[in-house]
């Protein structure tokens, strides 16, 4: 003889509902705060990985390659891009090929970009965009970074910091040979590939 069957309760059903919409809240509060800093990382990678593409686009190409970082202002808050050029006989033009790997790239808000060239210091008024951080459309956008299809690359660095504190939390940096690297909170890699082949 079977035992009856008992359904849940209707107490039974609304604990169980609550546990799992708390449970659920505090995960997505968790992802949440830690969101935006997984959205930097993918940002930073994004850009020396398509680096490394367009200086090897550049070599076969035979056309230099540019990187051009900006800044502008979304309702008051003043956001950090950066975007790919192609050198033409008329001047800088996005890249004709490759759209989808060379689509302009927007930081996270509450970041900024420093970029230091052979000894110059860039800062946000310098970059891409006027004073107001509005960019002008009818001025050509020249790259501060130029990728050469000699296979030779504009030296230097580009520093990712917290706007609050300045923190620096991603270095970007590269060789006259166009070898980038991602350095978190700009630390150097113990077994680097230049000490290793100079040993």
């Amino acid at each position: 003889m079977r035992g009856e069957q008992r359904g849940f309760s209707l107490l039974e059903l609304l604990v169980a509902l609550f546990v799992i919409v708390l449970v659920t809240s505090l995960v997505s509060l968790n992802l949440g705060s830690g969101g935006r800093d997984i959205e930097l990382e993918a940002r930073v990678r994004n850009l020396a990985d398509v680096a490394a593409y367009a200086l090897d686009e550049a070599q076969l190409t035979g056309r230099d390659y540019g990187l051009l970082l900006g800044q502008e202002v979304v309702e008051g808050e003043t956001l950090y891009r950066y975007a790919w050029r192609e050198r033409h006989a008329d001047g800088w033009r996005p890249p004709a090929s490759g759209k989808d790997v060379f689509a302009e790239q927007v930081l996270p808000a509450g970041f900024e970009l420093q970029l230091e060239l052979e000894d110059s210091v860039f800062r946000e008024r310098e970059l891409a965009g006027d004073e107001d951080g509005v960019r002008d459309e009818e001025e050509e956008e020249r790259p501060q970074v130029v990728l050469y299809a000699s296979g030779e690359t504009t030296v230097g660095l580009i520093d990712v910091r917290r706007r609050d504190d300045g923190e620096l939390l991603w270095r970007v940096q590269w060789d006259l040979l166009g070898r980038f690297s991602v350095l978190p909170r700009g630390e150097e890699l113990e077994d680097s590939p230049g000490e290793s082949l100079e040993e």
